[in-house]
């Protein structure tokens, strides 16, 4: 048996970086993306869709059924 711990390491690093963005993104997420719901312009929901497109790609490549979860 071959010792993958240098592998196992630098996996954990990645996913708790995978962790710390996702849970920046729903904060910001509750806060509606730092915009007030009065302020929200056509160039706003562009940004937010283009988030989502990343989004998106990330949950096909995770999930092996390539669906998008709603």
């Amino acid at each position: 048996m071959r010792d993958n711990s240098d592998v196992l390491s630098a996996f954990i690093r990645r996913n708790a970086e995978a962790d710390v963005i996702l849970a920046r993104l729903t904060a910001v997420s509750a806060w509606h993306f730092n915009i007030p719901p009065d302020a929200v312009t056509l160039a706003d929901v562009g940004t937010l869709g283009g988030y989502l497109d990343g989004l998106r790609l990330a949950g096909d490549a995770a999930f092996p059924e390539s669906e998008h979860v709603a």
